[in-house]
């Protein structure tokens, strides 16, 4: 069984600590401390990693965040894998700092990576997990927030969130995305 896994981001070295880069930042956790590695690749870094006989295929798309689709769109293709086998990670201003919350489907909530990427796929049928970033900032001020990088205060919150999101992949590809929701989502 393959699945890909996309983690949404912005390339490059500026945007590396933002909160718009969580979703690249819980695939690098994801392999921490495997043999698993990312390499450039055709619109994006990828990595081949294997867990309990399936092969997730983990994407960082190099066609910045409101481009998303076009990267999301060949890898499914390259990699044949099936919509109910994609997962998008995602930042999440409407939950709090380091809320984790996976859904099968949904709307695009204002993310223009999760609206690029409905636009070229021509579904919003595919899971997606959403890590809370929060709204601490003023009105207007919502570009300025998600490029900003985290707080001293918010590292250690997003470490122990990362551990729980390395297990909520792990649990969607073995055991669906129904009992991970059930497991996870609250947490």
């Amino acid at each position: 069984m393959k699945y890909l896994i996309v983690g949404l981001g912005n390339p490059g070295d500026k945007y590396a600590n933002t909160r718009h880069n969580v979703g690249f930042k819980v695939l690098e956790h994801l392999i921490k401390g495997t043999e698993t590695h990312f390499e450039t690749a055709k619109l994006g870094n990828v990595a081949h990693y294997k867990f309990k006989g399936r092969t997730l295929v983990l994407l960082q798309p190099s066609t910045f965040m409101n481009l998303s689709g076009k990267a999301v769109n060949y890898w499914m293709q390259h990699e044949k894998i099936p919509l109910e086998n994609l997962l998008i990670i995602t930042d999440d201003l409407a939950l709090p700092t380091g809320k984790l919350r996976l859904k099968p489907k949904g709307s695009d909530g204002g993310h223009n990576g999760l609206k690029d990427i409905q636009a070229t796929l021509q579904s919003e049928n595919y899971a997606r997990l959403r890590f809370g970033v929060g709204n601490e900032f003023a009105r207007g001020k919502q570009v300025d927030y998600v490029l900003g990088e985290w707080t001293k205060e918010e590292i250690p919150v997003l470490e122990e969130r990362m551990k729980i999101s390395d297990e909520m992949i792990k649990s969607f590809v073995t055991i669906g995305i129904e009992k991970t929701m059930s497991l996870w989502n609250n947490k």
